[in-house]
């Protein structure tokens, strides 16, 4: 079996294509970093060093990797017999890669059996919006195209921090994961993935998660950085930190107790092991690594605007929720590209324009007023 991985980074590597060569896939890496190419066909191993509970090295054997940049059509005849297609590349990256899946695919002997694209990003639909970029790409071929994947979503869980400059390809991840995959799109032919979860319906584990463990870490490391912390495992471990984030904890879990009818207990078990995740002192992760790109974090349907938003339209609390979007509001750092730009913004932009422009609330939006106020209380400080 063969598995093409787009994004060889620390979560390709140290996540999904570990769980891919545990289930018997020889893994082909894809990624433009034309060092990490270079190492990675060089190698004939590396080693994922999980850290906390339950914690094991895995050697990773069996793969290669190819530089999609440079060598389109050796990862065009890749694709054309891969037995499952997967990624993790961030979400904004997938229309750059969609073509040359549209290519594999049109490559793909029309008897073949289907190839399972899952994309594994920390976006809800992220195969949905991948299948569009490849739609889009194929054109009038996407009618002959279609039959030849399976397309489905699914969730991603686990912590890979920034690696020490020396770690080669090696990475370092937190021993917790998680990766669960709709089932319906496969029709009782899902595909071999021993370390993966499929369930019937998969907008519950999406959302838990997302407002869980992405809403818990960014606002550690927005909470963390106003008080001073460089480590994630620092913040986490400051009471007057650790309460906000149990707080925005709590108004999200009520959302989702909710609006998906969890077990009330089940979520709450679930919250406080994510808590626990987070002061993971093996864990070398910073701050600033975690907060970057916030204004991506406070679009529309990202881990804060996301749940405060139908929290507001149903009435609800959401008090710590506006607390930590002024925090990530207040992420100031020399290299984050959105850092900067959210603070071009805040300086040029009136609150109206800026909560309208970077949240996405229309101004009628019971949400919207208390954005912008925590927006007027940043340009004022």
């Amino acid at each position: 079996m063969k598995a093409v991985h787009f994004g060889a980074g620390n979560i390709g590597r140290g996540f999904i294509g570990l769980l891919l060569h545990d289930a018997g896939y020889d893994v082909v890496f894809s990624d433009v970093n034309p060092e990490l190419i270079q190492a990675l066909q060089a190698a004939d191993s590396y080693t994922v060093h999980e850290v906390g509970e339950g914690a094991e090295d895995h050697v990773v054997t069996a793969f290669t990797a190819v530089n999609s940049a440079e060598d389109e059509e050796r990862l065009i005849s890749e694709l054309a017999d891969a037995d499952i297609i997967t990624t993790a590349v961030g979400p904004n990256v997938l229309r750059f890669i969609a073509p040359a899946i549209a290519k594999g695919l049109a490559a793909r002997a029309a008897e073949s059996s289907p190839v399972a694209v899952l994309a594994c990003e920390n976006a809800i639909g992220a195969t949905d919006t991948l299948r569009g970029h490849i739609e889009e790409n194929a054109g009038a071929d996407w009618e002959l195209l279609a039959p030849r994947a399976v397309f489905a979503n699914t969730a991603v869980d686990r912590i890979v921090p920034a690696q020490a400059p020396d770690a080669g390809i090696d990475v370092t991840v937190e021993a917790f994961h998680e990766w669960v995959i709709e089932r319906g799109p496969f029709g009782g032919a899902e595909p071999v993935l021993p370390g993966a979860h499929f369930v019937d319906r998969l907008a519950p584990y999406i959302e838990r998660k997302l407002f869980t463990v992405n809403t818990g870490h960014a606002t550690t490391a927005y909470v963390g950085f106003l008080a001073g912390h460089e480590k994630i495992a620092d913040a986490a471990a400051d009471p007057l930190v650790h309460e906000k984030v149990s707080r925005v904890l709590e108004e999200t879990s009520a959302y989702l107790v909710d609006v998906h009818d969890l077990d009330p207990a089940e979520q709450t078990a679930y919250r406080e092991t994510i808590l626990s995740r987070f002061t993971n002192d093996h864990l070398p992760d910073t701050v600033q690594r975690v907060g970057r790109q916030p204004l991506r974090k406070l679009s529309r349907h990202e881990r804060f605007i996301g749940p405060a938003a139908s929290i507001a339209e149903h009435g609800g609390s959401c008090d710590a929720l506006i607390d930590a979007i002024g925090a990530a509001l207040q992420f100031h750092v020399a290299d984050d590209e959105q850092s900067q730009e959210m603070e071009e913004l805040l300086e040029t932009l009136e609150p109206e324009e800026f909560t309208e422009q970077v949240t996405g609330l229309d101004r009628q939006h019971p949400l919207f007023d208390r954005v912008c106020r925590e927006v007027h209380a940043v340009t004022r400080r």
